[in-house]
């Protein structure tokens, strides 16, 4: 898909400040740090619609994204290692369950791993979550610039059954750098908003 316009809308953080109009939505999650802005950033070609930092932590909101007019972008706080406190944590984490059991127009999850790493016990977690509650997820393994190409076979293997992936969610290899999986992340993505 060839991304002409892209916005941030806004930084929500309760239902009542979640953007109208209906447009369908997909929301990126995953570790801090793990390229989550990255990935956007590459998406919609621009080099910082999506902020990337070096400190783990720093997406505290629901930041909404509108692509093209016709869909939107949910980049949700980061799970894992970020340095906040408990409480923070736990805020984060009733934020984002309010907004993914609740809202209607989400119709996938991106989840963003690492190749080069075993998905970690948050990731499980994550991936359980989702499909607890019945949301497709297409999980993007990303850095795989990063692996010889020889090894992403093995790699993208630890992931599946790490995650025990669903056979009806796709796991597509992703770099941020060489655009490796950006056509096949947006045929997926697309697939879910027009299925």
């Amino acid at each position: 898909m060839k991304v002409t316009k892209s916005d941030i809308v806004i930084s929500a953080v309760k239902p009542e400040q979640y953007p109208s109009g209906g447009l369908p939505e997909i929301a990126l999650a995953g570790r801090s740090n793990v390229g989550k802005s990255s990935f956007i950033n590459s998406l919609i070609n621009r080099k910082n619609l999506a902020r990337t930092s070096s400190k783990p932590g720093k997406t505290q909101t629901l930041n909404f994204y509108i692509i093209n007019d016709m869909l939107h972008f949910v980049d949700v706080p980061g799970y894992g290692f970020a340095k906040v406190s408990k409480t923070e944590r736990e805020a984060w984490g009733r934020m984002i369950e309010t907004y993914i059991t609740m809202r209607e127009e989400l119709k996938a999850v991106v989840q963003i791993v690492d190749l080069r790493h075993k998905p970690s016990a948050d990731d499980v977690n994550m991936y359980e979550f989702l499909k607890y509650y019945g949301v497709p997820v297409i999980v993007i393994a990303t850095k795989a610039d990063k692996i010889p190409k020889g090894k992403w076979e093995k790699h993208a293997k630890v992931v599946k059954q790490t995650l025990d992936i669903d056979p009806s969610d796709e796991l597509i290899l992703f770099s941020s750098e060489t655009k490796k999986g950006k056509d096949e992340a947006w045929n997926a993505i697309l697939a879910k908003i027009n299925g």
